[in-house]
């Protein structure tokens, strides 16, 4: 059983910055960390992930070139840079944890961003 606690959200306005973190109870090593929000009445998309194996990263279109998904396993934590924030962006963010070995799933209870002047 791993838990996952998100930090980092808050209220920041357009053209800001914020920095998410994600901790870990357990190890990370084995484990593909994403990065997930959800708006208001929208489903749960899947912004960044990073891969345990090679640290390759993958985001989604909306994000790329704003925000950086990077992780330190020393610390059992995954971070989520974002910069050059849009209203667009604000949602509930949520780390989740896929073991890369049996493909389980673990999530946080989610950070709420706000991007709003």
């Amino acid at each position: 059983q791993v838990q996952l606690v998100e930090s980092g959200g808050g209220l920041v306005q357009p053209g800001g910055s914020l920095r998410l973190s994600c901790v870990a109870s357990g190890l990370l090593s084995s484990y593909i960390m994403r990065w997930y929000r959800q708006a208001p009445g929208k489903n749960r998309e899947l912004v960044a992930q990073i891969h345990n194996l090679n640290n390759n990263t993958n985001y989604a279109v909306s994000v790329k070139d704003r925000f950086t998904i990077s992780r330190d396993n020393a610390k059992n934590t995954v971070y989520l840079q974002m910069n050059s924030l849009k209203s667009e962006d604000t949602a509930v963010y949520y780390c989740n944890a896929l073991n890369s070995n049996n493909g389980i799933n673990y999530w946080g209870k989610g950070t709420l961003v706000t991007v709003s002047s």
